[in-house]
């Protein structure tokens, strides 16, 4: 199985940069703009939240961009929708993130034969559990040439991310700490041990580092341990500013990438 997540690792094993955002917001009809905007300045993998009334593993920021994509009458119908005709303007992947509930009141495998039509190239659903995921749903997921992407945490097991690595097909999403999304600090992020303990495990899936990655330079500490980083909630605070979409993403993106040239 090869799709756009393992030929972006295998094009830029390193540095990469990954932006989350929440369908629906700021407005209904911003799913695309922000998508092709992002691309345009830079961004190599795109993750696409799908916004979800009881965000566990969420933060303030992103439950409340969700609350706003909710009111905004987002819905995973009316998200696949949006992204029809995605492949007709970009080849970045694209992965769909959130919760296992809403996914499985469309039904799982309809969902998933209607995320591989539109291109999108794997999902992350933090509650689905890798044992349900190995005994109901990898066969499909294959069958549909989907990733799925698992995530791991400081206090994840050794035993326990050798079994994650060895049933997915993309990345691995290092969890920076054991907190909510956008409910770390800067210096939390340096969690020198736990990066080097997964690095010497030598897993055949790259890793990437989230939560916590907010400016350039937790971007570029992330990036010294990982083969890159995803910035979720800080994004959706520059989606907030005053001014235009477009100079929001860019003037926030570029703020990122510097620290690579510099």
């Amino acid at each position: 199985m090869t799709n756009r997540i393992q030929q972006l690792f295998a094009q830029k094993p390193e540095g990469l940069l990954s932006v989350y955002f929440t369908a629906g917001y700021p407005n209904l009809e911003d799913t695309v703009p922000i998508i092709l905007e992002l691309e345009k300045n830079g961004v190599d993998l795109i993750e696409i939240g799908m916004p979800f009334s009881d965000p566990l593993a969420d933060g303030p920021t992103i439950q409340q961009s969700s609350q706003v994509a909710l009111r905004n009458w987002m819905t995973i119908p009316k998200l696949f929708e949006q992204l029809q005709d995605i492949r007709r303007h970009t080849q970045i992947p694209l992965v769909l993130m959130g919760y296992l509930n809403p996914v499985m009141q469309y039904s799982v495998e309809r969902f998933l034969q209607k995320a591989s039509e539109i291109g999108i190239d794997g999902l992350i659903l933090p509650d689905l559990p890798l044992s349900d995921y190995v005994r109901e749903y990898k066969e499909l997921f294959e069958k549909h040439q989907l990733s799925n992407i698992f995530l791991i945490t400081p206090q994840t097991p050794e035993q326990r991310i050798r079994e994650i690595d060895r049933h997915s097909n993309g990345f691995i999403y290092m969890v920076s700490s054991a907190s909510v999304t956008g409910g770390t600090t800067e210096r939390s992020v340096v969690n020198t041990a736990y990066f080097e303990r997964v690095k010497a495990l030598g897993l055949r899936n790259p890793g990437i580092i989230g939560f916590g990655i907010h400016n350039r330079d937790t971007f570029t500490q992330a990036c010294n341990h990982a083969s890159g980083a995803i910035i979720g909630s800080a994004f959706i605070k520059a989606l907030a500013q005053e001014g235009s979409l477009q100079q929001n993403i860019s003037t926030f993106i570029q703020s990122i990438k510097q620290e690579q040239i510099a």
